[in-house]
C-alpha cells in the first residue's frame, strides 16, 4: 500500500512534537505487558465479551464514525464507511465468536507409537502478549480495528497507532477505545511521525504494519532489535489480467467498480490492466460507456472519494500529466469531468499503451488513474508480472477456467480473484495477506487467530514407550531398533 503510510517514517518532523504521546505510550506498553503477566491466559467467554464490546462500539457509533471519516477524506460515501468501516470489522468479530472455541482447541498432531506409545502431542495457540497494530489512513476503522478482532480473539493485549493523516478517525478511534477497553487491555496512541518512529521501536510481543514496502522494511529493522515478529501488508501494484475471451462487459465493470472504491486509494485496487492488443480499444469504448450509462456525474457526486491530501491530489495530476505528455492517449470516461479542489474529488482517466519508463508503470498509482496496457502473447504479459515485485493481489478473467488457472499458477501474489476483483480481501473467513515485497503474514479468520497467537507443541507422556533409547549409554536395545528401521 505504497500511499496509505508511504512516508510516515521519511517526512520531516518538528522536535519533541510528540514527547507527552510518546511517554504515554511508553507507560501504555508497560502497563500492558504487567497486566499479560498477571494474566496470560483469558478464557474464551472473556475473550467473546471483548470482541462483542468492540462490535457494539462500532456499530453504536455509526454517524460519528461517518462524520470522521468524511472530514478526513473531505467527501466519503456513508454508505460505504456503513460497509467497510463499520460492517467490515463487525463481520470479522461475527466471525471470530462463531469459531472462537475451535479456534482455541488444541491441534492434535501423530506420534509414533512404537517410540512414544500413547503420548499426546498437541499445537497449543496461546496468547502472545502485546500487540501494536499500525493503521494506515485509507481503512482508519477497518484496519484499526479488523485485526483487533483477531488480536483480541487470540488473548491478546493490544496498542492501535492511527495515521496521522486522518486525526478526525485517530481521535474519535481514541475516544471509543478509552470507553470501551481499560487502558491495559486495548488502547490507542495518537500523535505524528516521532510517534510512529517509537511505536515501531517498543518491545511488541507482535507488530503489525500497514503501509509501503519502504517503510515496511524500515519497521522490520526496528523492530529486529527486540527480535520482534510482524505482519506487514504493503501493497504493490495488483494488475488485472485479461485473458482473450475476458474483454467482456462484466470484466470491466468488476475492474472499474473497484477501481473507484476509494477512488482508487485502495491497496487491492486493481492498478493496472493487461488487455490483448487487438480489443484494447473495445476495452476503452466498454469503460466509457459503463461510466457515461452508469455514472456520469461521478466525481461531483457524494459517492466519490477525495484524495486524502492536497498533496496527493497534487501527486495524481503530476503521474497523469507526465503520461499526458509523453503521448500516451488520455481516456476522460466521465463527460465533462473536473477537479474538484475544494473536496479533492478526481474523476477517472484510462492511460492507454503507457510507455514502461513512466510513473504511473513503476509507482503504485493510489488514485482514478488507470493503465492499460496491451500485449500481444499471453504468456509474455504473465512472465512480465512474475519478474517484477510481487503483487498484494492479481486478477484474472476470462471463460476458460484452464486458462485462467495456468495465470494463477504462473504469477505468485498474496491474493487473488478470477473473474472479480478485491473479493479476497472482503472475506472475514479468508487469510489476507502480502508476500515478497508486498508483505508476510496474514489477518482475517484463524489465519488472523494464528498469527497472532504463540503455537505451542506439547507432549504429554503416556506409557508403553521406548524413550529411553534417546538416552545414553546406547546399548544393545537402541542398536537393534536402529537396524531395524534401517532394514524396514
Amino acid at each position: 500500500m505504497s500511499l496509505a503510510t508511504s512516508t510516515i517514517l521519511d517526512r520531516p518532523v518538528e522536535p519533541d512534537t510528540d514527547a507527552p504521546a510518546i511517554a504515554a505510550l511508553r507507560e501504555s506498553v508497560a502497563l500492558q505487558k504487567a497486566a499479560f503477566r498477571r494474566d496470560p491466559y483469558p478464557d474464551a467467554a472473556r475473550r467473546s465479551a471483548h470482541i462483542q464490546a468492540l462490535a457494539g462500539m462500532l456499530l453504536g457509533n455509526r454517524e460519528r464514525i461517518r462524520a470522521a471519516v468524511a472530514e478526513d477524506f473531505g467527501s466519503h460515501p456513508a454508505a460505504f464507511t456503513d460497509l467497510l468501516e463499520i460492517l467490515g470489522p463487525a463481520g470479522r468479530a461475527a466471525t471470530a465468536l462463531e469459531f472462537l472455541e475451535e479456534w482455541m482447541s488444541d491441534s492434535e498432531r501423530p506420534a509414533n507409537r512404537d517410540l512414544y506409545g500413547s503420548a499426546r502431542a498437541t499445537m497449543r495457540y496461546e496468547p502472545k502478549g502485546v500487540v501494536g497494530n499500525m493503521a494506515p489512513w485509507n481503512f482508519p476503522f477497518e484496519i484499526g480495528c479488523g485485526p483487533l478482532v483477531e488480536m483480541l480473539a487470540a488473548g491478546n493485549r493490544v496498542i492501535v497507532k492511527p495515521s496521522d493523516l486522518t486525526p478526525a478517525c485517530g481521535e474519535l478511534l481514541a475516544e471509543l477505545i478509552s470507553a470501551t477497553f481499560d487502558r491495559d487491555h486495548v488502547t490507542v496512541a495518537v500523535g505524528g511521525l516521532d510517534l510512529a518512529r517509537e511505536f515501531s521501536r517498543q518491545p511488541w510481543d507482535h507488530l503489525m504494519y500497514t503501509g509501503s514496502p519502504g517503510v515496511g522494511r524500515q519497521i522490520m529493522r526496528a523492530a529486529a532489535d527486540h527480535l520482534v515478529p510482524v505482519t506487514l501488508e504493503l501493497g504493490g501494484k495488483c494488475p488485472a489480467v485479461l485473458t482473450p475471451s475476458g474483454v467482456t462487459p462484466e470484466a470491466v465493470e468488476s475492474i472499474i467498480g473497484t477501481k473507484l472504491i476509494k477512488n482508487g486509494q485502495m491497496c487491492i485496487t486493481v492498478d493496472h490492466v493487461l488487455v490483448p492488443r487487438q480489443r484494447m480499444t473495445e476495452f476503452a469504448d466498454l469503460a466509457r460507456s459503463l461510466v457515461r450509462s452508469s455514472m456520469p456525474d461521478h466525481s461531483r457526486s457524494q459517492d466519490c472519494v477525495g484524495m486524502i491530501t492536497g498533496a496527493h491530489l497534487e501527486r495524481i495530476e503530476a503521474l497523469l500529466d507526465e503520461a499526458r505528455r509523453s503521448g500516451a492517449e488520455i481516456v476522460e470516461l466521465e463527460q465533462d469531468g473536473a477537479i474538484d479542489r475544494r473536496t479533492r474529488r478526481m474523476p477517472l482517466s484510462l492511460v492507454l499503451d503507457p510507455d514502461p519508463g513512466l510513473r504511473i508503470c513503476r509507482e503504485e498509482i493510489f488514485g482514478p488513474v488507470l493503465p492499460v496496457i496491451p500485449y500481444d502473447v499471453l504468456e509474455d504479459a504473465v512472465a512480465g508480472i512474475d519478474a517484477d515485485d510481487r503483487p498484494l493481489a492479481v486478477y484474472v478473467f476470462g471463460d476458460d477456467p484452464a486458462q485462467c488457472e495456468a495465470v494463477l499458477r504462473a504469477v505468485r501474489s498474496g491474493g487473488a480473484c478470477v473473474n472479480a476483483c478485491a473479493l479476497q480481501g472482503a472475506l472475514p473467513s479468508l487469510g489476507f495477506g502480502g508476500s515478497g515485497t508486498s508483505g508476510m503474514g496474514r489477518h482475517h479468520g484463524i489465519d488472523g487467530f494464528r498469527e497472532f497467537s504463540n503455537a505451542r507443541g506439547v507432549v504429554i507422556r503416556g506409557g508403553d514407550d521406548n524413550i529411553d533409547i534417546l538416552y545414553p549409554p546406547y546399548g544393545e536395545k537402541v542398536r537393534a531398533i536402529v537396524d531395524q528401521a534401517f532394514q524396514a
